[in-house]
């Protein structure tokens, strides 16, 4: 399980990678401490904020491994 805390309110996008066969699995939700909406990806997302979430607050990642931005189409800093 990995969580971030006060992630920037823009844009922010998750990206799975890995080789074929895999299961990727994360759930994202607008509030710290996992509350309020929530997203579940299992693809990737390239800007959670055009109509599933206002901002991101923390992560719950259940399976493979993942890589977050703080801006839409995979730019700014990476979580």
């Amino acid at each position: 399980m990995a969580e971030q805390h006060g992630a920037p309110e823009q844009a922010a996008a998750g990206k799975s990678h890995g080789g074929l066969g895999g299961s990727y699995k994360v759930t994202v939700y607008e509030l710290e401490n996992f509350q309020g909406k929530r997203c579940e990806l299992s693809a990737e997302c390239p800007n959670l904020t055009d109509s599933l979430l206002e901002k991101v607050g923390s992560i719950q990642v259940e399976s493979g491994p993942w890589l977050a931005f703080e801006r839409r189409a995979f730019r700014g800093e990476q979580f």
